[in-house]
């Protein structure tokens, strides 16, 4: 037992020692809890010229760490061990962060440069007045395929995943809300709905496809799609567009029933130690230069209506990407539907993957 509570001892003075030396280096190298911001992002999700030029005008230390699901990220931030400044969750995972608490309310007299986001981008359901968030990327869930594989079917409808011809050759995001939402679409229908007939009859409709379904997966849709290795798959356009990027043979859609208009959004999470730092990030990121800068590096379609009109013509009038006014009226972010509506939801989409089976 003694010897027990000598190695139980030793190791309280080694993680002290550690705890002593950290906060040391740190303090060696100008680095507090004031001048040090750290970012929870997705994996390659930013420039990093933009981090160092942020470093360079901010005269603070930046530390950048990555997560690969909301869940993981939301996880982390609940259980509080970690600091985060700053997070950059989806909507949904922003609505549940806002019932959990785990939100600072966002000060926008220091964010000026939010006047230069589009308003059709703003006050959204999952986070009503941007009370707590600031739009960072977006985009949309469609349909990308191949036009030597699927030759004449022009895709422009969900319904188009219902033809024939598609057997074994489609692949799906593996994803509840994503299928079910697509089925409720292509029934006109709209992918948040709650009414036990509707949900019943786009399960239904789902099961007549099973077919064509070559398979219900994830991350691997895009090296299926970019080894020819499938015809068409549902994915959202961030994805696409690494996907056609690989292949020239692609092509990316969005239904005209409507889909789901996605969006991750900048966050400072209750676990912040440098608020004003934070903000300082924020309205950095939403410079038009910065955003511009950023958006043509990592891909994805940014808010920023001034930075759009500083991005290449090639881009900026690419309505895969960027949708005009009239393809964003029929496009719907997720709503929160509640634990309970999103369990139905989930034994749901679990029913019509065991169908396939």
């Amino acid at each position: 037992m003694k010897q027990l509570v000598r190695i139980f001892g030793l190791v309280v003075i080694v993680a002290i020692l550690m705890m002593v030396l950290t906060f040391s280096l740190n303090k060696s190298e100008g680095y507090s809890g004031g001048n040090t911001l750290t970012i929870y992002n997705w994996g390659d999700y930013v420039d990093p010229d933009l981090l160092k030029k942020f470093e360079k005008e901010s005269g603070m230390k930046v530390i950048y760490q990555t997560f690969d699901s909301n869940e993981a990220m939301m996880t982390k931030i609940e259980q509080g061990g970690t600091t985060f400044d700053i997070a950059v969750p989806s909507d949904y995972a922003i609505s549940k962060m806002r019932e959990e608490n785990l939100l600072i309310p966002l000060d926008k007299a220091k964010l000026p440069n939010m006047k230069y986001l589009n308003l059709r981008f703003m006050d959204l359901s999952f986070d009503p007045e941007n009370t707590y968030s600031m739009p960072y990327f977006w985009g949309t869930l469609g349909i990308i395929y191949n036009k030597k594989i699927v030759k004449d079917i022009p895709f422009t409808s969900w319904n188009d995943l219902w033809r024939p011809e598609l057997r074994n050759q489609i692949l799906l995001i593996d994803g509840a809300r994503e299928v079910m939402g697509l089925g409720l679409n292509s029934l006109g229908y709209s992918l948040n709905s709650t009414d036990e007939a509707q949900l019943q009859k786009a399960l239904a409709k789902l099961k007549k496809m099973t077919p064509n379904v070559k398979a219900i997966v994830g991350d691997e849709i895009k090296i299926l799609m970019a080894g020819n290795e499938a015809g068409v798959a549902v994915t959202f356009s961030g994805e696409a567009a690494e996907m056609l990027d690989q292949n020239k043979d692609l092509e990316y859609v969005i239904p005209k029933e409507g889909s789901n208009l996605w969006f991750d959004n900048m966050v400072i999470p209750k676990t912040a130690k440098n608020v004003d730092g934070a903000h300082k990030f924020i309205n950095f990121m939403l410079k038009p230069e910065n955003a511009a800068q950023n958006a043509e590096y990592v891909g994805y379609a940014t808010p920023n209506e001034a930075a759009v009109k500083l991005l290449p013509k090639e881009i900026s009038s690419d309505e895969r990407f960027y949708p005009n006014l009239d393809q964003l009226k029929n496009l719907e972010v997720y709503d929160n539907l509640g634990k309970k509506m999103l369990a139905h939801y989930n034994e749901l989409f679990l029913e019509f993957k065991m169908y396939r089976k």
